[in-house]
């Protein structure tokens, strides 16, 4: 349906109801129910009734149904306040996603995963970005045995050791995916960023842990082997400021309210739904992430391997900050390249201008993190 839009006059006549079982004409320019809202939220409050007195109620002109909205402290919604988000090196770039096909192989995953690599930078992607569990199968038994020491070096971590020397070599950004991660003797689902330096720029470990049982379907629970991280990460690159999530952290709103008021210009989730929950949820979460935060949202899945013991959905995809699916694949492996130009945020926000709308009068995301640094 196309939206009407529907202009108010400051000069519109005042309308008198003489009962409550009065019935009025709804003028012919106002959709009937916006008209009536719009009357219940305009009641004049200081008239005078007596016995036989009759109410009255009048428009309020537009002008002060603007200044109504300062009452709504759309600053105090966020708190801290949200922040300004920068403005990179890079504002307008192609983005990678790399659809890989998983092996028990762990020398394969990771030659297999450079070649892929390699092969976006080649076709301009100055971000790429890999699947959840890209270097081992997915599942509880497989954790502990392909897991890597990241902070002991790459000599303990072949993997994160080929991704910072193809980021260093190709000059890209790679958001790597994630791997199992050993550390203080237990287990993360981790993912790390690295820039076109070769360095390390963050590590973050998945948030939410999967856990799930939907009889009949599927069981899993990360639980049993993994431990979920503390802490929201979001990492500025030249090609943006960009917060990351691991597949099922998309499912968690605040998270997502989190990064945009953190600046966030795009999110990047390594996941892998499965055959159940995929068809379902998984279009859908990227692009509610996407529009209730006016940011781009990417995605990275493994390909579907219907031997497998997790059988994952597929579907990588890049949404705009309308909501829109800009790129997406079936589940076979694919490389996607696609375009991010940032000055669509700032378009969309003006459009739909939600930050000065917010109701801070009524509720309030509260970044605790930052909130106890300050």
């Amino acid at each position: 349906m196309r939206a009407r839009v529907f202009f108010f006059s400051s000069t519109v006549p005042s309308l008198t109801l003489q009962s409550s079982a009065t019935r009025f004409r709804t003028p012919s320019f106002l959709p009937h129910r916006r008209f009536h809202l719009l009357l219940q939220r305009t009641i004049t409050q200081s008239t005078t009734l007596s016995p036989n007195s009759t109410p009255r109620t009048t428009l309020t002109p537009f002008a002060s149904i603007s200044s109504m909205s300062s009452s709504f402290y759309p600053e105090k919604a966020r708190v801290p306040p949200a922040i300004q988000s920068p403005t990179p090196p890079i504002t307008k770039f192609k983005i990678g996603l790399c659809q890989l096909r998983v092996t028990a192989d762990k020398l394969r995953n990771i030659l297999h995963t450079r070649t892929a690599l390699e092969e976006a930078a080649a076709k301009g992607a100055k971000l790429v970005v890999l699947p959840e569990i890209w270097n081992s199968p997915y599942s509880n038994d497989s954790f502990p045995v392909y897991a890597e020491d990241i902070d002991s070096g790459f000599d303990a971590s072949p993997s994160t050791a080929m991704l910072s020397e193809v980021a260093r070599l190709l000059k890209i950004t790679i958001i790597g995916g994630s791997i199992p991660e050993k550390s203080g003797g237990k287990l993360y689902n981790t993912c790390c960023v690295f820039g076109p330096d070769g360095n390390l720029k963050a590590k973050h470990r998945k948030i939410h842990l999967f856990d799930i049982d939907i009889p009949g379907k599927i069981t899993f629970k990360e639980s049993k082997t993994l431990t979920a991280g503390e802490t929201p990460t979001t990492v500025d690159t030249e090609v943006g400021r960009i917060g990351i999530g691991i597949c099922y952290d998309i499912r968690f709103q605040e998270l997502a309210m989190l990064y945009a008021a953190r600046g966030a210009q795009l999110i990047c989730y390594p996941g892998a739904f499965n055959m159940t929950t995929g068809p379902l949820h998984w279009e859908l979460l990227q692009r509610a992430r996407a529009v209730d935060n006016q940011l781009y949202v990417a995605t990275c899945s493994p390909a579907r391997d219907a031997d497998a013991g997790y059988v994952a959905w597929g579907h990588s995809t890049l949404v705009g900050p309308f909501g829109e699916v800009l790129a997406t694949t079936e589940h076979d492996e694919a490389i996607i390249i696609s375009e991010i130009d940032y000055s669509q945020i700032e378009l969309r926000r003006t459009n739909l201008p939600l930050e000065k709308q917010r109701r801070g009068d009524l509720y309030q995301l509260v970044d605790v993190q930052r909130l106890n640094s300050e």
